[in-house]
C-alpha cells in the first residue's frame, strides 16, 4: 500500500491553516488560467480572487510562502529575465513560486474531501444506461480503422467517469442509508416523512435493476470479445501522452486502465465466481426497505396504540418509588390526580342574610358549587334571555321581491308569446330581461331532439311556457337588438305559447284565483 508523504497535509493544521489553504487555492486557480508561476504581487491578487479579504502584510505572506516551500508544496524559482532597479524591486519581482506535484496532489485531496463532505449520495439508473451506451460504442469503434483511436480514448474515459460516479454515489448513499437506519428522529412527523420518502426512492431504483445489470454485463462481454488489451493500446495512442523524463508514463497509464476495467467487471461480470456488486446493492436496498417499513410500522403503531390504565398506573408507581423526598411525593400526587387548592372558597350563599350568623360554619347550610368550576374554573352565570329578532320586515321585503319577479316574468312571456309561428327576426328589439328568457327558450329547444317533421319542442323549467322551433326556410339571418348589443343567427321559425295564457302570469298587484287558493 502506498503511503501519503507525512508533510503533505500539514498545511491544514495550526494557527495559519486558513492562510496556507488560501495560498494553495490561489495557485490552483492560477493553474486553471494556465499561469504556472506567481510573484508575490500576483499571489496577493489571486488571494483576493479566492475570497481572502483580511489585511495581509508582506512579511506574513512571505512566511506563508516559505512554509509551503519547506513542506515541498511550492517550488521557488528566480526570474533572471527582468531588470531590477532597486533591492526592494528585486526582492518582490525576482522570486516566483509554482505548485509542485506534491502541492497539486495536496490541493486536489483537500478539494475532494470538501466535495465529499458537501455531497449527497444517489442511486441513478441513468448512470447504468450511460455505461451500457459507452460499452456499445467501444464495441463499434473496435472494428473501425486506426483513425478512431482518439474516439476510443475519449469513450473509454467517459466509461470510467460513469463507473466512478456510480461507485462514489452508491457508497455515499449507502452510508447515509445506514445512518438513517440507526437514527431515531426527535420530530416523529419529519422522521416518518424522510423514511417514507426513502422507501419510495429505493423502490423506484429497484425497478428493472436486474435487467439493467444483465444488460451491462452483456455489453462488457461483447467488448471483451473484440479484445480489451487491443482497445487499451489504441486508447493509449489516442491519449497522445507527452514525453516525460525518467520512466515511460505509458506503463502507469495502462495499469490504471486495467484496474478500472477490473472494477467494472467486479460490479457486473466478476470472473472469480463471486456475486456481482450490483446484485449485492440490490440485496442491500431490499433489506433497507424492509427495515424502514418496520420502523414506520412501529411509529404508526405507537400513534394508534390506545392508552392503558394499567400501564399508566405502573409507570406512576415507578415514579413514586423513585421520588427522593416526601414533598416530591405530594407534588406528584397533586399533579397526577389533579388535586389542588380549593377554588370555591370565595363562593357565598345567594342571600347571606338568611343564614344566622350565630351558627358555626360547620352547622350552616352548604354553599352550592357549580359543576363547571371543577372542569373549567368558571361558574354559571344566569342572564336575561336574548330578544327574539323581529323578521316581519324581512318577510315583507322577500314577499315584495317575489311579487316583482313574478310580474317581470309575466311581462316577459306576454312580450314573447306569439299567436302562431313567426320568424325569429320579427322580435326586433327586446329588453335585456326579455332577451335572456328568449335565449333560454331557444337553447332548450336546440338541445332537444327533433321529431319526424323536424320540429323541436321544449318547455321552461317551471312548465309555464313552451316553444316550438322549426328550421329556417332560407338562408336569411336574424338580428335581435338589446341595450347591451346585438345577436345575429339563423332566422328560425318559432312559436311560443304560455301555458294557461295570461291567467298563469298575473301582472303586478293582481291576484288570480289560483294564488288566492294557494
Amino acid at each position: 500500500m502506498r503511503r501519503v508523504p507525512p508533510e503533505m497535509f500539514r498545511f491544514t493544521t495550526g494557527e495559519k491553516a486558513d492562510l496556507n489553504g488560501a495560498v494553495l487555492e490561489a495557485f490552483g486557480v492560477a493553474g486553471e488560467h494556465l499561469e504556472t508561476t506567481l510573484g508575490i504581487d500576483a499571489v496577493r491578487e489571486r488571494l483576493r480572487a479566492v475570497g481572502w479579504i483580511a489585511d495581509l502584510a508582506d512579511e506574513e505572506l512571505h512566511d506563508a510562502l516559505k512554509r509551503l516551500v519547506k513542506w515541498e508544496l511550492l517550488d521557488v524559482v528566480h526570474n533572471h529575465a527582468e531588470n531590477y532597479r532597486t533591492a526592494e524591486e528585486y526582492e518582490r519581482r525576482n522570486l516566483h513560486y509554482s505548485l509542485t506535484r506534491k502541492g497539486e496532489a495536496a490541493l486536489a485531496g483537500v478539494r475532494h474531501a470538501l466535495e465529499v463532505l458537501a455531497s449527497t449520495g444517489a442511486l441513478q439508473t441513468a448512470v447504468l444506461e450511460a455505461i451500457t451506451d459507452r460499452l456499445d460504442e467501444l464495441t463499434v469503434l473496435a472494428g473501425e480503422p486506426t483513425a478512431a483511436d482518439r474516439r476510443i480514448f475519449s469513450t473509454l474515459r467517459e466509461l470510467e467517469g460513469h463507473l466512478e460516479a456510480l461507485v462514489e454515489n452508491t457508497k455515499a448513499f449507502n452510508g447515509q442509508l445506514q445512518r438513517l437506519l440507526r437514527t431515531e428522529g426527535v420530530d416523529l412527523e419529519v422522521f416518518r416523512e424522510v423514511k417514507a420518502a426513502t422507501v419510495a426512492y429505493l423502490q423506484e431504483f429497484l425497478v428493472n435493476l436486474d435487467r439493467r445489470g444483465e444488460t451491462v454485463a452483456a455489453a462488457v462481454a461483447r467488448v471483451e470479445e473484440r479484445g480489451v488489451a487491443v482497445l487499451r493500446q489504441r486508447a493509449l495512442r489516442g491519449a497522445e501522452l507527452p514525453p516525460m523524463p525518467g520512466e515511460d508514463p505509458a506503463a502507469g497509464w495502462l495499469e490504471s486502465r486495467r484496474a478500472r476495467w477490473s472494477g467494472l467487471r467486479a460490479w457486473f461480470l466478476p470472473d472469480d465466481g463471486t456475486r456481482p456488486r450490483i446484485e449485492q446493492l440490490h440485496d442491500i436496498a431490499r433489506r433497507a426497505i424492509v427495515s424502514l417499513l418496520q420502523v414506520l410500522e412501529r411509529i404508526n403503531e405507537s400513534r394508534r396504540r390506545s392508552s392503558s390504565a394499567v400501564q399508566d398506573f405502573r409507570e406512576l408507581a415507578r415514579w413514586f418509588a423513585a421520588a427522593p423526598e416526601e414533598d416530591d411525593l405530594h407534588r406528584l400526587w397533586a399533579t397526577a390526580f389533579g388535586l389542588g387548592p380549593a377554588r370555591h372558597a370565595h363562593l357565598a350563599h345567594p342571600d347571606p342574610e338568611l343564614i344566622p350568623s350565630a351558627h358555626s360554619w360547620s352547622e350552616a347550610p352548604a354553599v352550592e358549587v357549580s359543576a363547571l368550576l371543577r372542569t373549567s374554573g368558571r361558574t354559571e352565570r344566569f342572564t336575561r334571555t336574548g330578544r327574539v329578532r323581529d323578521v316581519t320586515a324581512v318577510r315583507a321585503e322577500r314577499a315584495e321581491r317575489a311579487r316583482a319577479q313574478r310580474a317581470e316574468l309575466a311581462r316577459a312571456w306576454q312580450a314573447l308569446e306569439t299567436e302562431g309561428p313567426v320568424r325569429l327576426s320579427s322580435f326586433g328589439a327586446l329588453e335585456p330581461e326579455v332577451f335572456d328568457h328568449l335565449l333560454d327558450l331557444l337553447g332548450r329547444a336546440l338541445a332537444a331532439p327533433s321529431d319526424a317533421s323536424g320540429l323541436r319542442r321544449a318547455t321552461t323549467a317551471d312548465g309555464r311556457a313552451e316553444v316550438v322551433l322549426s328550421p329556417p326556410p332560407d338562408t336569411r339571418r336574424a338580428v335581435l337588438h338589446t341595450t347591451r348589443g346585438a345577436l345575429t343567427g339563423p332566422d328560425y321559425v318559432v312559436h311560443i305559447v304560455a301555458a294557461g295564457a295570461a291567467a298563469a302570469f298575473p301582472v303586478a298587484g293582481a291576484a288570480t284565483g289560483q294564488e288566492a287558493a294557494g
